[in-house]
């Protein structure tokens, strides 16, 4: 019950995004949040949806594959990748594009996340890893050469 609400919320959240985004292409007035709320809010848990669903963990007691095995766990990895391939666009958008470079990662964010929509929709547990993968090397590369400090936001400790 609670994993609904949360995955209704993130989309409620994410559509309320999209629906400011034609509205946010003149200035920072006129977005919602700044850029530390969009990673926090939007970007990071739309993310973890998919890594917290991809590949095995491996501890002294055995082996935990963390493949979603419900329709409900694959939606939820669904909702997560549309969020990041939609909200990778609000990056984009006048007052928070850093230039070419900037966009260039965020229509990485595209494809992968597109590319992680797909593996959950086919319920492919090895191409929804990969995607995963892809994803973070994407945030990572952003990361080394847009890092923002961002003390008061722990989701983005590495």
């Amino acid at each position: 019950m609670f994993n609904h609400f949360v995955t209704t919320q993130r989309i409620s959240i994410s559509l309320l995004l999209l629906s400011t985004c034609q509205l946010a292409t003149a200035d920072n007035e006129q977005l919602t949040m700044d850029m530390q709320d969009l990673m926090n809010w939007v970007l990071n848990p739309a993310a973890e949806a998919i890594w917290d669903s991809a590949g095995y963990v491996i501890t002294a007691e055995g082996e935990t594959d963390l493949s979603p095995t419900t329709e409900d766990g694959w939606q939820q990895v669904e909702a997560g990748a549309a969020m990041v391939a939609e909200s990778a666009h609000l990056l984009t958008v006048s007052g928070r594009s850093q230039g070419p470079a900037w966009d260039a990662f965020a229509q990485g964010l595209i494809i992968t996340g597109k590319k992680a929509l797909s593996a959950a929709e086919a319920k492919d547990a090895n191409a929804l890893f990969d995607a995963g993968g892809e994803i973070y090397q994407v945030c990572r590369g952003c990361h080394d050469q847009f890092w923002m400090v961002l003390d008061d936001y722990p989701a983005f400790e590495d």
